[in-house]
């Protein structure tokens, strides 16, 4: 059996679905990664996949070079010839659904991994571009499996009418590796509460920066630190000026990409997420399994991961007092913040562990196997 995994970047396909491509692999599948590639094609390589780059604007419109996108992955889903074609990211599962049906492959799994700006923008641009991927979604996601990475989004395209119930999943998240995210004890230091996520408006920068402000004026002794690149490619993506003079300023410290996000996580007390929507972020689950407290908000895709109180606390989007007197409580409790890591660190096990969620991905390629839809 063959299997090609169609995603916007490589780094993606790397960071978040090499696990689950090792578990089909000791099944006896073969895994063929497609993506644009930005670095990460070699490690795969390494890991002993092969990889096939393939070029893909992730912000363009222009149904021309849209079309080409379509043509040029049916070629490349033509001459592999799969048994399964697994989608991530919104345009992969557009352009990959809609090129493996006119090939005739009926066995496609889709994974949701969150709505994007195309769902959360305000903006009369982000309106236009809402409407044609929901158009384009309703035709691709005919007759497929559909993966959602909490019920919530899943909802929301059962009511749409997009997907059926019968035909949708919701599996929480793409698991954690518990020996390579292993628990650590808190660092003695001034206390470091990190936001590691793409430098984007709607994960809560402009929060976080603003709660950092709250909390310098009230004298709390802490560093804030932006841990994450800045997406061009993306329309919510704050402007490199913007972060140097707010570090320049001192509020927050840029710490820019970090390759090693273990390494991160031994030198921070607090890890915070203040998003306005998300799929699942793994970035949460892997600060969990380390033992570290968690600070998000009560959106899809945050609220499975936090219980509130217990291993961490959840707030407002949108509101940086919140957030200050969340971040407030952690910084000054040393004690709460180790009981609340402890309880994160069981919560992974039970429920996000990478065996866990891949036997439960598996079981949706078993359906297709078995004929169902």
């Amino acid at each position: 059996m063959k299997a090609v995994f169609f995603a916007n970047t490589d780094w993606y396909l790397y960071n978040f679905r090499l696990d689950y491509a090792k578990f089909l692999r000791s099944k006896g599948w073969e895994v063929v990664f497609v993506s644009p590639t930005g670095g990460y094609e070699s490690l795969l390589i390494d890991e002993g996949f092969r990889v096939i780059p393939f070029s893909l604007s992730r912000k363009g419109i222009n149904p021309f070079i849209e079309s080409d996108t379509i043509a040029r992955i049916q070629s490349v889903l033509a001459r592999e010839k799969p048994d399964l074609v697994q989608n991530y990211t919104v345009k992969c599962v557009i352009y990959g659904s809609i090129a493996a049906k006119n090939l005739g492959i009926s066995k496609i799994v889709n994974s949701i991994t969150g709505l994007g700006y195309s769902f959360l923008g305000r903006t009369p641009l982000a309106f236009l571009i809402r409407e044609i991927v929901l158009r384009l979604y309703r035709k691709a996601l005919k007759g497929t499996q559909v993966l959602f990475e909490n019920p919530d989004d899943q909802k929301i395209f059962i009511d749409r009418g997009l997907v059926t119930t019968d035909q949708s999943h919701v599996i929480l998240g793409t698991g954690v590796n518990l020996n390579r995210f292993r628990l650590i004890s808190l660092p003695e230091n001034t206390p470091v509460v990190i936001l590691p996520a793409r430098m984007l408006w709607d994960k809560g920068v402009h929060e976080f920066v603003a709660a950092a402000k709250i909390l310098h004026g009230k004298g709390i002794k802490a560093r804030f630190a932006l841990v994450g690149k800045v997406d061009d490619g993306n329309p919510a993506s704050v402007p490199f000026e913007r972060l140097t003079q707010w570090q320049k300023e001192g509020i927050v410290e840029i710490w820019g990409w970090q390759e090693d996000i273990f390494t991160v996580f031994t030198i921070s007390n607090v890890v915070c997420l203040p998003s306005y929507r998300e799929g699942l972020p793994k970035i949460l689950l892997e600060a969990a399994s380390c033992g570290r407290p968690i600070v998000a908000t009560d959106v899809a895709g945050c609220r499975e991961i936090v219980r509130d109180g217990v291993n961490g606390f959840l707030v407002p989007a949108r509101s940086a007092e919140a957030l200050a007197d969340a971040l407030e409580k952690l910084i000054l409790d040393r004690e709460l913040c180790r009981r609340m890591g402890i309880a994160g660190r069981k919560m992974v096990e039970e429920k996000f562990a990478s065996a866990i969620v891949n036997v439960k991905t598996y079981a949706v390629y078993a359906l297709l196997e078995q004929g169902g839809r």
